[in-house]
């Protein structure tokens, strides 16, 4: 006897994704409100130029702000330095060097650009605080802050090394 195999024609059953695209329907509102959506902030820098100076750029102030990790220092290239603000308790002098700041740009109101150079172990807090300090300063009038721009144009770079003097 012979034993007839017949072969069934199994057809697959619809897949049934409907508690899925209702859990989709929940759940994608959900994260997207409770998503934390952080804000970030760009500041643009400039690198130093490497062309050569120009006989015209003997007359213009090349600002320089030195952040030690002792002190603060102002200074132009080729005068040297302007002004040190010593690290006190509170950390950096950043209302002095504001001081300074909007005392040289009430003399050099064209001048946009200044330069930051960094001892290797800054913090990059610090350098963000020093930054804003150079870029413009807030003056209170009652009730409102008022936002004044100083040297917009940041460049930064490495602090030349101090002598045995104690100075760059």
């Amino acid at each position: 006897m012979r034993r007839r195999l017949r072969r069934r024609h199994i057809v697959p059953d619809e897949m049934n994704i409907t508690a899925f695209m209702n859990l989709m329907v929940i759940l994608v509102p959900f994260l997207l409100i409770t998503a934390v959506f952080s804000r970030l902030t760009i500041l643009e820098l400039n690198l130093p130029a490497a062309a050569a100076a120009t006989p015209d750029d003997k007359q213009e102030l090349q600002l320089e702000v030195t952040v030690r990790e002792d002190s603060l220092e102002l200074g132009e290239r080729r005068a040297g330095l302007l002004q040190r603000f010593e690290k006190g308790a509170k950390g950096h002098n950043l209302q002095g060097l504001s001081t300074a700041l909007r005392q040289l740009k009430e003399r050099f109101p064209d001048k946009t650009n200044a330069t930051i150079l960094l001892e290797p172990d800054i913090e990059y807090d610090t350098l963000v605080q020093v930054m804003d300090t150079v870029r413009m300063f807030s003056a209170r009038q009652g009730s409102t802050v008022t936002r004044y721009e100083l040297f917009p144009d940041v460049s930064i770079g490495d602090a030349p090394l101090r002598t045995a003097m104690g100075r760059k």
